[in-house]
């Protein structure tokens, strides 16, 4: 049964605008935008100009915003299945589809302008290149296909920290690729916790996420070794000095909790665990990317006004 709502109410325009800014997926955007800043930080090792790290956040933002913008337009007939996205403006009848083209197509217009202007065309391709990644390569093609949707589309949520480096230096560096790998391989347990609990919503849509496929044990033990192989990442960065104490403290507690998160949900297969591992896997990859960004401010302090 369809859980569509027609709406039926002329809704006023501050409802529309509230709805068309639903169509970016901004929490989204927020934390894609939080692990871009490092990246910026860490490619200069100083505080890089204002200009050019605000037009960087704008480009990264508006590209991530149209990849959304598609992206709810190709799955409006699965998400008026699914409880958890019936309310979305598509499936709920308070947007027109056609829209959605629209909105995505102007920021990706946007976002290639900015990031070609401001930074240079790398940054601006590579905005581009996650925009088609997120749409047709996983949205369009993996998403209905395989319960490997979430591992290879990974990348699609992984691009700000190359379009950061490359914005600053011109170049896609070794650091802005283990950054992006932690966001990579963040996905795979942070998404399988969702599907976890929202089993039955996939199903229903007959979207083949891990759980649907083959089962909830085999999910929680990959849970398990993306989270310890997604750890065991997040310190790669001290053998290349990259970072300090500000950054190794916090990720060695961030990441033990996690893990003691997701050996808990392994143990006790009950569903508050797998929503527990889902909403701290949010505060991790924040709180990781946010203590990057400071021990990195930290090192510019202890550098001087030289290293500022």
């Amino acid at each position: 049964m369809s859980a569509v709502g027609v709406v039926t109410a002329r809704p006023n325009v501050g409802r529309l605008l509230l709805a068309y800014l639903e169509l970016t997926k901004p929490r989204i955007v927020t934390l894609v935008l939080v692990t871009g800043v490092p990246a910026m930080l860490l490619a200069q090792r100083r505080a890089p100009d204002l200009g050019l790290a605000c037009a960087t956040l704008l480009g990264t933002a508006l590209a991530a915003g149209s990849a959304a913008a598609f992206n709810n337009y190709y799955d409006r007939d699965i998400d008026a299945l699914m409880r958890r996205t019936a309310t979305r403006p598509l499936p709920s009848g308070l947007l027109p589809p056609v829209h959605a083209v629209w909105l995505g197509a102007g920021l990706a217009i946007a976002s290639f302008a900015v990031l070609a202007t401001f930074a240079n065309l790398l940054a601006a391709m590579l905005g581009l290149g996650s925009i088609f990644y997120y749409v047709v390569v996983y949205t369009m093609w993996l998403k209905r296909r395989t319960p490997q949707n979430i591992v290879i589309g990974g990348g699609a949520g992984a691009s700000a920290p190359l379009i950061a480096w490359a914005a600053i230096t011109g170049r896609i560096g070794v650091p802005a690729i283990l950054l992006s790998s932690i966001v990579f391989l963040w996905t795979p347990p942070h998404f399988w916790a969702l599907s976890l609990y929202r089993r039955d919503d996939y199903a229903r849509a007959k979207i083949p996420m891990l759980p649907v496929t083959h089962g909830e044990p085999e999910t929680r033990r990959q849970i398990v070794v993306y989270a310890w192989i997604l750890v065991l990442a997040t310190l790669a960065l001290v053998p290349l000095r990259l970072v300090g104490f500000w950054y190794v403290a916090p990720a060695v507690l961030l990441g033990a909790r996690f893990l003691q998160l997701v050996h808990r949900l392994r143990r006790r297969a009950a569903i508050p665990d797998a929503v527990r591992v889902f909403r701290f896997s949010i505060a991790y990859l924040f709180l990781l990317y946010v203590a990057l960004a400071m021990d990195a401010i930290a090192r510019f302090v202890a550098r001087g006004p030289a290293g500022v």
